[in-house]
C-alpha cells in the first residue's frame, strides 16, 4: 500500500459553476452522497461510488460532509492579536489597535511565531488557502511565506505598502518598498504554492509615487496579484475624496492608476456606485465581502445581490481581526444576516460557492482549488453535521438537502471540523467522539 494514496468515504458536495441567486435546486450543485474520493500524492485522482481496491488506504467518513478546503480571500496575518477590540470604527481601530499590533512584527521572532500561529489557525478553522495581508516589514512577509510553504499551503500574500498617514513604525518609502517587493517576488512568487500580491493597504496610506510603483509591478508581471481595501467606511470614503479630489470615486483612484486587473481583489466595497460596479465587471476584479468585520466595525451592509446582478465577482472573507472569526462558516452565516437586512435571502449554495469555487475563481486558481474532481489539489475538509444532540435533532427534521445544509452552515462552526487535508497531507484530525461515525483506517 503506497504511503501517498488515500481514499476518503463520505458525502461529497461541491460546485461546477456559480449558482443563480436564490436558486434552491441549482444544476451547478454537485451532490454525491456516500462516494469515495481517491487521492494520490497532492492531487485528487478520481471520484467513485464503489469502494477502492486494497492498494488504497481507506478512511471511512461515512455520514460526514466532505467539501473542498475553504479559501479566505481577505485576511490579515498579524491581526489575530487584535480580535474583538472594543469600541471603535475603522479609522480609530487602525490607529489604536491595528498599527501597534503590526509594529511588533518588526521583531523577527514575533513575526515568525505570528506566521506559524496564523497558518495553524487557518487549518483549525477549515481554511486551506488564503489571500493574506502581511505587514509593512519584509522579514515578516518572508516568515509568512515560509510558514505556509513548509505546510504545502497555497498562500498569496505580500508586504504591505504604506508611506504616509501612518506611524513611523509601520511606514516605508518608495525606494525601500520597491526593493523589498522585488526581493520577495524573486524569492517567493511561484515557489511551491506561493504567489505574490502587491499590497497597498488602502489609497490614503500610499502616496502617488507609491501607487505608481505598485502599478508598475503588476504591469511588468501580470501574474502578480493586487490586494487592497475600497469603500469600507463612510468616513474613509470622505477622506479619500479629500485626498484625491480629481477622482470620480474611491474605486477610480485605483482604476486611474492602473491598479484594477482580473487579479485584483478589493476588500469590502460597501459604498460603491453603479459606475464602479460596471468597472469591476469589465476588468473582472473581485470584491471580498467581509460580513463579520462590516458588522463588528459598523461599516455598513454590502449589497451582494446588487453586485452579482451587475456582474461583479464576489467572494466571502474573514478579515480577521476586523472580523470576529477565521471560520468562514461563521462569516457566511453573517453574510446571510446582512442580506436579510437588505430584504434579500442568501442561499447556502451561493454562500458555500463563495468560499470554495467562487473564491478560487477570484484568484484564477479554479483549475487547482475549489473542486472535488480529478486533477484538483487535494485540499479537502471533512465535517460532522452537528456538534450536539439538539442541532442533530434539528437537522433530522430538514425537508430536503438545502434546508439541511443551510441549517448546518448557520449553526455550525469549527467544532464540526473533523479533518483537514492540504495537498494530500493531513493537517488536522479530531479523534474525539462526537456526532458522526468514528474514523477508521483499514
Amino acid at each position: 500500500m503506497a504511503e501517498d494514496t488515500w481514499a476518503l468515504r463520505g458525502d461529497l458536495l461541491d460546485f461546477t459553476r456559480e449558482p443563480a441567486w436564490g436558486e434552491l435546486h441549482p444544476a451547478e450543485l454537485r451532490w454525491r452522497p456516500d462516494h469515495w474520493l481517491l487521492i494520490r500524492g497532492s492531487r485528487i485522482e478520481s471520484v467513485q461510488a464503489e469502494p477502492p481496491g486494497p492498494q488504497w488506504r481507506r478512511v471511512d467518513h461515512a455520514g460526514r460532509l466532505i467539501l473542498p478546503g475553504f479559501i479566505d480571500t481577505h485576511v490579515h496575518c498579524p491581526q489575530i492579536d487584535v480580535l474583538a477590540s472594543y469600541g471603535t470604527e475603522l479609522l480609530d481601530w487602525l490607529e489604536n489597535h491595528t498599527f501597534p499590533a503590526e509594529a511588533r512584527y518588526a521583531d523577527e521572532r514575533v513575526a515568525q511565531h505570528g506566521a506559524e500561529r496564523f497558518v495553524q489557525a487557518l487549518f483549525q478553522h477549515g481554511t486551506t488557502a488564503a489571500l493574506a495581508f502581511s505587514t509593512v516589514h519584509e522579514q515578516a512577509t518572508h516568515a509568512l511565506f515560509d510558514a505556509a510553504h513548509r505546510q504545502g499551503m497555497r498562500m498569496v500574500t505580500g508586504k504591505v505598502l504604506m508611506d504616509r498617514h501612518v506611524p513611523l513604525a509601520v511606514r516605508d518609502d518608495v525606494p525601500q518598498a520597491h526593493a523589498a517587493c522585488r526581493r520577495l517576488i524573486d524569492r517567493w512568487h511561484g515557489t511551491g504554492r506561493c504567489a505574490y500580491a502587491v499590497t497597498p493597504r488602502f489609497a490614503p496610506t500610499s502616496s502617488e509615487a507609491q501607487l505608481a510603483m505598485a502599478a508598475d509591478l503588476i504591469r511588468e508581471d501580470p501574474s502578480l496579484y493586487l490586494q487592497t481595501h475600497v469603500a469600507e467606511n463612510q468616513d474613509e470614503v470622505r477622506w479619500v475624496r479629500e485626498l484625491f479630489p480629481d477622482a470620480r470615486s474611491y474605486l477610480d483612484v485605483y482604476a486611474a492608476r492602473g491598479l484594477l486587473t482580473r487579479r485584483t481583489v478589493l476588500a469590502h466595497g460597501i459604498w460603491l456606485n453603479g459606475v464602479d460596479r460596471a468597472q469591476l465587471r469589465d476588468v473582472g476584479a473581485t470584491i471580498a465581502h467581509s460580513p463579520t468585520s462590516n458588522l463588528f466595525l459598523g461599516s455598513g451592509l454590502f449589497d451582494w445581490k446588487q453586485a452579482q446582478e451587475a456582474g461583479v465577482r464576489v467572494a466571502v472573507a474573514s478579515d480577521v481581526g476586523g472580523g470576529t472569526s477565521l471560520n468562514l462558516l461563521r462569516n457566511v452565516a453573517a453574510a446571510y444576516q446582512v442580506q436579510a437586512m437588505l430584504g434579500q435571502r442568501l442561499t447556502a449554495w451561493s454562500a458555500l460557492h463563495a468560499i470554495t469555487l467562487g473564491a478560487a475563481q477570484a484568484l484564477d486558481l479554479d483549475h487547482e482549488l475549489g473542486r472535488l474532481e480529478p486533477g484538483a489539489a487535494a485540499d479537502i475538509t471533512v465535517w460532522d453535521w452537528a456538534q450536539d444532540p439538539a442541532i442533530a435533532h434539528r437537522l433530522s427534521l430538514a425537508r430536503g438537502l438545502h434546508e439541511r445544509v443551510f441549517a448546518w452552515m448557520t449553526l455550525g462552526d469549527e467544532r464540526l471540523l473533523r479533518s483537514v487535508l492540504v495537498a494530500g497531507q493531513e493537517k488536522r484530525m479530531r479523534l474525539d467522539g462526537n456526532t458522526g461515525n468514528p474514523d477508521t483506517i483499514r
